[in-house]
């Protein structure tokens, strides 16, 4: 997805409990080459959520959350 980008919704920081979320919605087409299928030519707009627990100010732990099976309707994937 050449054109792949992300449009940052949201950030908040606990720190009582060491944790940092960040909510965006990725962006993109799949216009190019290097997927599972040839290229479908149609676009998807993924919201997520990256949820980061720090130990002495690193990231110790992060997990991204997201929908992928209807990101991957979207793009024409499944």
């Amino acid at each position: 997805m050449p054109d792949g980008h992300y449009e940052l919704k949201g950030f908040a920081a606990d720190n009582d409990r060491d944790t940092v979320l960040a909510f965006a919605v990725f962006h993109g087409t799949q216009s190019g080459e290097g997927g599972p299928v040839p290229p479908t030519g149609k676009s998807v707009a993924a919201d997520y959520v990256y949820s980061m627990k720090f130990d002495g100010g690193k990231i110790s732990h992060m997990t991204k959350i997201w929908n992928d099976v209807i990101s991957l309707r979207q793009l024409g994937w499944a």
